[in-house]
């Protein structure tokens, strides 16, 4: 009799990568939960309908059968799960702390997503810079660039773009940014190596907002960086200062933001994530200065098949060696 397979559950759909997750089947029983929704996945869970699970696969959008991955849900998980594989860079959806604490492992996939999210960020830029958005809406209406006119725009050459968050979609953005002639500048937890940096200017966080012409905030979401731009850093940007979030929308205070953007603080912003999506504050909506994405940093075949892709091959380690290929920093020298 052959030696039974580890079980693998499929939170979230494959798009892209049906080949290789089938043959994860070589190695693995892939499964799917019964459930759809959060009280269901916690009953099915509790009724052992997911014992022997010893690796997740997730996607972002799984989180309207799971809910948040937090203290409740991970420690009702059965004791075989040892691994989380997240299919996106940012993984505030699960508490790594409980996880870590519950010796269970989470990876994400780090660098798959930079190129397609900072395209995304550099359009939201040149669009926010040049004002493109309100003559586009009245183009729509009949109505060409607008009665009256808009205001003219700014263009990005000699313009300082600070980056918030010089990670890997940050490091990303600076060449893209440079290519248009921007000088960048960035502040981070700690100043990068020059190999790293690239050249760019490392800042405290007091100099990017007040020298600042273009913000772009590329950094995770956690305790310390939830509303990390509120209404005092506002008071302290240049007067038309431009911001552009493709990171995580509760990194910035998004009533603040409104009131900034009706002061005049804030000429204009372009935004991809949102506080409370898919729900969109009012006063965004409202505003014809702002741009607005509907979290589509990723939303392309090529992006979402090498996420796809790299993610699976998480899980693959995972079986087959005990160990993810990218786990997510917080866990780097876990034993």
């Amino acid at each position: 009799m052959a030696p039974q397979k580890p079980k693998v559950l499929l939170l979230g759909v494959i798009d892209h990568a049906h080949d290789a997750w089938k043959s994860l089947g070589e190695v693995a029983e892939l499964i799917e939960p019964e459930a759809v929704e959060r009280s269901e996945f916690i009953k099915e869970v509790k009724d052992g309908g997911l014992d022997g699970v010893v690796a997740i696969y997730r996607t972002f959008g799984s989180f309207t059968i799971t809910g948040r991955f937090d203290e409740e849900l991970v420690n009702l998980l059965p004791s075989s799960v040892k691994f989380i594989s997240h299919n996106g860079a940012g993984y505030d959806q699960i508490d790594i702390a409980v996880c870590t604490a519950k010796g269970i492992r989470v990876s994400n996939v780090p660098t798959a997503v930079d190129d397609a999210t900072a395209d995304t960020n550099m359009f939201l830029i040149i669009g926010a810079l040049r004002g493109f958005n309100t003559s586009m809406l009245a183009l729509r209406e009949g109505k060409w660039r607008g009665h009256p006119p808009p205001p003219l725009g700014h263009d990005p050459e000699g313009k300082v773009l600070s980056i918030l968050g010089m990670g890997g979609i940050g490091r990303n953005l600076k060449k893209k940014a440079e290519a248009f002639g921007m000088k960048v500048q960035y502040h981070n937890r700690k100043e990068l190596p020059e190999e790293l940096s690239g050249g760019a200017k490392y800042v405290s966080f007091e100099e990017l907002l007040a020298t600042s012409d273009v913000i772009s905030l590329n950094l995770p979401l956690n305790k310390n960086t939830r509303h990390i731009i509120s209404t005092k850093e506002f008071e302290m940007m240049k007067t038309g200062v431009v911001i552009v979030n493709t990171a995580r929308g509760a990194v910035m205070d998004e009533d603040a933001l409104v009131r900034a953007l009706d002061s005049g603080k804030v000429l204009s912003c372009g935004l991809d994530v949102y506080e409370a999506e898919p729900e969109i504050h009012k006063g965004l909506v409202a505003n014809p200065h702002v741009m607005l994405v509907p979290h589509m940093g990723t939303w392309t075949v090529e992006t979402q098949t090498k996420m796809e892709l790299w993610n699976i091959g998480n899980v693959r380690a995972a079986i087959e060696k005990g160990k993810f290929n990218s786990p997510v920093p917080e866990q780097a020298d876990m034993k």
